[in-house]
C-alpha cells in the first residue's frame, strides 16, 4: 500500500470535485483508500455526501434555538461541545476519562464515570433540580449497544417535547463503520441503532440529519413510560449485530430517515416537538 499514491489520488479527487465531476471524485477517493488509510479522502467523501455545515455548528444552532433549561451530554472528551451550551442551561457531562480544557460554568458539572455507572448511581432528576432532560447528546462509545443503553437510560427522564441527538449515525464505508476501529476516520456501527429505532419504535420520530462528517440523528416524541427497548434489549442487540452494512445499499438515506442539513428544515422539525 502506498501513502504517496493515496495522496495523489486524493488530490485528483479534489480536482474532479472542483470540476463538478462527482462520480470521478468518489472513485478517486475510494481508490486512495485502497492504497492507505488516508483520512482526507474519507473527509472528502463525507463532504460530498453530507454537504453543509458540520454537526458541531448545527448543534450550536439547536442550542441557541431551543434554549434548553437542562442538557445531558454523554461522551464529553475535551469538552468542546460544552462551549456551545448557553450559560443558563443546567448541564451534566458524563465521561469516564474527561479531558476538559476550559473552565466550566457554574451550571455545568462533569461526572468522571461510564454512562452505565452514572445512571446506576445518580438520581438524574435530582441532579437537574427536579426538571426533565430537555436536550441530550449521545457521543460516547462507537458501538450501537452502548448508544442504545444510553438512549434507554435518558428516555426515562425525558418528556415528549425532549430532543435527543446522537452522533456518528451515517456510515461512509465498511471499514470506517466497523465495530472495532480500523481507520482514523471512524463512525462505528451506531447506524444500526437508527435502523432499530425506526423499525421497532414507530412512536418515536427519528431523523438522520446530513451533518458532516458522520451525521447527527435527532430523536423526538420520547416516551418515559415505554419499556420496549429495555425489555427487549438482548434480542434487539442480536438483531442489530446481524445487520450487514450492505443492507443499506441503494436505500441508505431512506432507511436512516435522512434529512438534508438545511437549517429551515431542521428548525421546522424541532418546532414539531412543541417547545419546552
Amino acid at each position: 500500500m502506498s501513502r504517496s499514491l493515496a495522496r495523489m489520488l486524493y488530490y485528483r479527487a479534489r480536482i474532479s470535485r472542483w470540476l463538478g465531476l462527482r462520480a470521478a471524485a468518489v472513485r478517486s477517493c475510494e481508490a486512495a483508500l485502497r492504497q492507505a488509510d488516508y483520512i482526507k479522502a474519507y473527509q472528502l467523501l463525507a463532504a460530498m455526501d453530507l454537504p453543509g455545515e458540520s454537526y458541531f455548528r448545527l448543534m450550536a444552532r439547536i442550542h441557541a434555538y431551543l434554549k434548553p433549561a437542562t442538557y445531558v451530554e454523554i461522551g464529553v472528551d475535551e469538552g468542546e461541545s460544552l462551549q456551545i451550551v448557553l450559560p443558563e442551561t443546567l448541564t451534566l457531562g458524563i465521561d469516564p476519562e474527561p479531558r476538559v480544557k476550559q473552565a466550566l460554568t457554574p451550571r455545568q458539572k462533569i461526572y468522571a464515570q461510564t454512562s452505565d455507572d452514572f445512571f446506576a448511581t445518580h438520581d438524574v432528576l435530582a441532579e437537574l433540580g427536579g426538571r426533565p432532560v430537555e436536550l441530550a447528546f449521545i457521543d460516547g462509545m462507537h458501538q450501537m449497544e452502548f448508544a442504545l443503553r444510553d438512549l434507554i437510560n435518558l428516555e426515562r427522564y425525558c418528556t415528549p417535547r425532549s430532543v435527543v441527538l446522537i452522533h456518528d449515525v451515517y456510515p461512509i464505508d465498511e471499514k470506517s463503520a466497523a465495530r472495532e476501529r480500523q481507520t482514523a476516520f471512524w463512525s462505528g456501527d451506531i447506524w444500526r441503532l437508527v435502523v432499530l429505532l425506526r423499525r421497532h419504535r414507530p412512536d418515536l420520530v427519528v431523523h438522520t440529519i446530513g451533518a458532516w462528517p458522520t451525521g447527527l440523528a435527532m430523536v423526538q416524541k420520547l416516551d418515559p413510560q415505554s419499556r420496549l427497548l429495555r425489555d427487549r434489549y438482548p434480542s434487539l442487540v442480536d438483531e442489530a449485530l446481524a445487520m450487514p452494512l450492505s443492507a443499506l445499499d441503494g436505500r441508505k438515506k431512506e432507511t436512516l430517515g435522512f434529512m438534508p442539513n438545511e437549517w429551515p428544515l431542521v428548525k421546522a422539525q424541532l418546532d414539531r416537538s412543541g417547545g419546552f
